[in-house]
């Protein structure tokens, strides 16, 4: 039979690494939070402005040669600085080694845990989509299957006018400023979601009254 004290650690342990996820998973979503809100307009350009010009670059080359661009760019980069520090060594007769010995000898590979980790949530997310698409492709509920067919039918537009890359350029460009302005306008925006939503409610209230009984919404929970 286990120690008590040894259980009251393995517990305490547990609930530590439980809190330290929480913790860590909480940073994450408040540093998102602040960089698409510029609390720090330093860094939030520079990943708005790398982001886009990513996609800049894919909307004119093919992926195969931004990807090739960019490794070569690092390339160039590292092979320069490692000559031009081969050279000072030489004049300077010093022997500090190779520029890149501390991040040579750092460990870059993954562990187990944090694979595993990802791995799990990632599959969670695949689990929750699979069980809602089966549910709307199968029409469990008409209304929400009725709304799906809507949006697939404007998409098909939305994709006529655009390609992929132009819409994840205005959804980047989306990202890093709708928030900004929604939380500058906050009163009057809401104001105008609640008009539309409302609107929007009582729309699908007059269609399910239209539907039969056998395919209203049920409401159990």
């Amino acid at each position: 039979m286990a120690d008590p004290m040894t259980q009251s650690s393995q517990i305490s342990s547990s609930q530590g690494l439980n809190d330290g996820h929480s913790a860590a998973s909480k940073d994450s979503k408040f540093s998102v939070y602040e960089l698409v809100h510029w609390r720090d307009p330093k860094k939030t350009g520079v990943v708005f402005g790398t982001s886009l010009l990513l996609l800049l670059s894919l909307a004119a080359f093919s992926v195969i040669s931004v990807i090739s661009y960019l490794l070569l760019a690092l390339l160039c980069v590292t092979i320069t600085f490692r000559i031009y520090k081969s050279v000072i060594q030489a004049v300077q007769k010093s022997s500090e080694g190779h520029p890149f010995k501390a991040l040579m000898e750092k460990d870059v590979s993954v562990p187990p845990e944090t694979f595993r980790k990802h791995v799990d949530v990632c599959l969670t997310y695949i689990n929750r989509a699979l069980k809602q698409m089966s549910r709307l492709f199968l029409v469990e509920d008409l209304v929400d299957s009725l709304k799906l067919a809507v949006v697939m039918w404007l998409l098909t537009y939305v994709g006529a006018v655009f390609n992929g890359i132009t819409i994840l350029i205005l959804a980047d460009i989306l990202i890093f400023s709708v928030p900004l302005l929604y939380e500058k306008n906050k009163t009057q925006i809401d104001h105008y979601i609640e008009i539309a939503r409302t609107q929007f409610n009582t729309t699908i209230a007059k269609l399910q009254e239209k539907l039969p009984g056998a395919v209203k919404r049920s409401k159990a929970e």
